[in-house]
């Protein structure tokens, strides 16, 4: 058997945590790759919603492994959080297990993304403020703590060390902070940390492949917020792509086997950076009001706009995308136009690329199709679905190259069609 990677082609939030969750009983593993609590799976079943930051979405399912692999951060506190809401439901979550190789987020990391945040100014990434950005730059800077490090006899003597290094670099920045509160909460958090099997997650892996476990790897954020291959610099701190399931978790690129991509049937973006078709009108209104579109994490109302074919195909060749799944579809219902951005003018030229240039002055050219007024949160099967409906769709397969093979119309489980 081989890894399947389920990532975002878009900015985020397009819906990843509730697809993993249909999947899930198809694999024995969910292994989460990259990212850290900036990261906001939501899921929804019987009529109760679940948000979750850190912990893979297959959680939900009995007799799953759920692993956190080496290229997430964590955050003992929001961990611990996580684990206390899952406890109030009964969930058997003995089985999840930690990477010893996954680096953890201090309080430190907190305050230095905060406090460069409020430096920037009007010049904001548009941080969660989680720790994230500060966390990785220890990470490649060779200062991290790591999973593995907690039980140590000298984990106390690393923390100081890092600690002290972030408190001389808070100097640097004009920002008051109280650091104890903070810190004590963190220690706190650390006994629910160890409850866990910390393992050697890529020999766990590279043994689960060997015995034909089936592994599903799950991303977090979405392609254009890429590190090396997103909006820079208007981007998270970690490589979303399916090349980041490779080093987020140390298995080979030849035993990458299906690539799932997920996709918003329109787009949308939180915090600061270009965003071609963003709709600043009554439409946009909508799409947010329908759409629900406040971030999972921070609550964030989120930028709307058309869809944009020019990033998804970028999207789809940086990722070797083989399946694409369409979310919240139904949100599109009752607009009487809509349209599909399928190239943009760029310096008086047509292009049908995302340039490198952070052009403010880029316009998107749009390809109109009918809208449909049917409320697609009540079909109980795809064929009822209108026929503007079905034209949206194999525009967009025709477009893409791509096989569009799940649809969603709604957040809970149940509003899932495949085809």
């Amino acid at each position: 058997m081989k890894v399947d990677v389920l990532l975002g082609l878009q900015w985020g939030d397009e819906g990843k945590g509730k697809i993993v969750d249909v999947l899930t009983n198809n694999y024995d593993i969910i292994a989460r790759f990259q990212g850290g609590p900036n990261a906001g799976h939501t899921l929804e079943f019987d009529g109760i919603k679940h948000v979750l930051h850190t912990i893979p979405s297959g959680i939900f399912h009995k007799g799953i492994i759920n692993l956190i692999g080496n290229g997430v951060v964590i955050d003992p506190v929001i961990f611990e959080n996580e684990i206390n809401s899952l406890n109030k439901l009964n969930l058997e979550i003995s089985e999840l297990v930690i990477s010893k190789k996954a680096h953890l987020i201090l309080p430190t990391h907190k305050l230095l993304d905060a406090a460069s945040e409020h430096a920037k100014g009007k010049n904001k990434i548009g941080s969660t403020l989680k720790g994230i950005g500060p966390t990785y730059m220890d990470k490649t800077g060779r200062n991290g703590l790591r999973v593995g490090d907690i039980k140590s006899k000298s984990f106390n003597e690393k923390y100081t060390k890092l600690k002290n290094k972030h408190i001389e670099l808070l100097k640097f920045f004009d920002f008051e902070y109280k650091l104890d509160e903070l810190e004590n909460r963190w220690f706190e958090s650390l006994e629910t940390l160890k409850k866990f099997k910390h393992i050697e997650s890529e020999h766990y892996l590279h043994k689960s492949i060997r015995d034909g476990k089936k592994i599903l790897a799950e991303g977090a954020q979405g392609t254009l917020l890429d590190i090396d291959f997103g909006s820079y610099p208007f981007v998270t701190s970690s490589n979303t792509i399916t090349a980041g399931a490779c080093t987020g978790l140390g298995i080979a690129p030849n035993q990458i086997n299906d690539v799932f991509g997920i996709f918003k049937a329109y787009c949308t973006r939180v915090g600061s950076g270009p965003f071609p078709t963003e709709l600043n009108d009554e439409i946009g209104e909508h799409l947010g009001k329908i759409g629900n579109e406040f971030g999972a994490t921070t609550g964030r109302s989120r930028r709307c706009g058309w869809i944009d074919l020019p990033a998804l195909k970028y999207a789809i060749n940086i990722n070797g995308v083989t399946q694409l799944m369409m979310m919240k579809s139904d949100v599109l219902s009752g607009i009487e136009t809509i349209k599909i951005c399928t190239h943009y003018i760029n310096n008086n030229k047509r292009i049908d690329h995302l340039p490198f240039e952070d052009n403010e002055d880029l316009k998107p050219i749009y390809k109109e199709l009918k809208g449909w007024n049917k409320n697609l949160m009540e079909l109980e099967n795809l064929s009822d679905a209108p026929k503007e409906v079905h034209d949206y769709i194999s525009y967009l397969e025709n477009e893409l190259k791509i096989p569009i093979k799940i649809i969603s119309v709604g957040p809970d489980r149940k509003q899932t069609f495949f085809r």
